[in-house]
């Protein structure tokens, strides 16, 4: 309990940190950076601060970090020179003179706070001294793999397909693309079931659940999915596309007649 109340102090400032940058250059996106680093910063931080190195603080630290500082790299190489995304543009122009004020708690307070759910299975690992890497470990490790190709593969697919459109409002639908309208999404999502797993088998590890079914809802009903599937309402090439292809989790598109 004391690491993860350290752990909460440390976000608090990391995220002030950021909201204090976004406000100076007028650009709340920048919360979107600070989001994979940190999860990095909460499993170092957690891993030196406990002193336990055994293969699984090493191995959970390690994927964390090869997660957060890709992503961290992906959402820097996207954004950089851009301007402020739609969805905190829209929240701009609604706050009005309680910009500042909704932003700290709304944007960068909250986001705080769901990090710190999010990473619970983080602190808990890191906090144990013994360690040792079994059959559900194991699968939980695999599950993680597979989460981390489709939110990588995802990314870099729609990436290129990007590059190459004749036309901006067009639809990438092949790759993983095929098979589930948000590879990227559901890949976030199986990797926190992965480290849930790898977790699982330490003291009080079922609690580490809160984890994956939190980032979960966030993406299928909240912050995620439903705010794509919002921007392109209007777009029909993207009503067709959505008609045949699997929403969230990866499955074989419908027929057309």
């Amino acid at each position: 309990m004391e690491l993860y109340l350290e752990s909460a102090i440390l976000v608090f400032v990391y995220m002030t940190l950021f909201f204090l940058l976004a406000t100076v250059k007028k650009n709340n996106s920048i919360v979107d950076y600070g989001w994979g680093l940190g999860f990095v910063l909460i499993a170092v931080y957690s891993l030196i601060r406990s002193g336990n190195y055994n293969q699984k603080t090493l191995l959970v630290t390690s994927i964390v970090a090869i997660w957060g500082l890709r992503l961290f790299y992906h959402i820097l190489l996207r954004n950089h020179g851009k301007p402020e995304d739609f969805r905190y543009a829209t929240w701009r122009r609604e706050w009005g003179k309680w910009l500042v004020l909704r932003a700290f708690f709304q944007v960068f307070m909250l986001q705080g706070i769901l990090m710190l759910i999010i990473a619970f299975p983080i602190v808990l690992n890191n906090s144990k001294n013994i360690g040792n890497l079994g059959i559900i470990e194991t699968v939980g490790f695999i599950v993680w793999i597979i989460g981390f190709f489709f939110e990588v593969v995802g990314d870099k697919q729609l990436k290129e397909f990007i590059k190459t459109r004749k036309t901006k409002g067009s639809i990438i639908k092949t790759g993983l693309w095929k098979y589930t309208r948000h590879p990227n999404y559901f890949g976030e999502a199986t990797m926190w079931w992965g480290i849930f797993l790898i977790v699982l088998a330490t003291k009080n590890g079922i609690w580490a659940i809160v984890s994956p079914l939190t980032i979960s809802f966030l993406l299928v009903f909240v912050s995620g999915v439903p705010m794509l599937e919002k921007h392109y309402r209007d777009n029909a090439e993207y009503q067709d596309y959505a008609s045949r292809t699997s929403k969230f989790l990866p499955w074989f598109p419908k027929k057309t007649n």
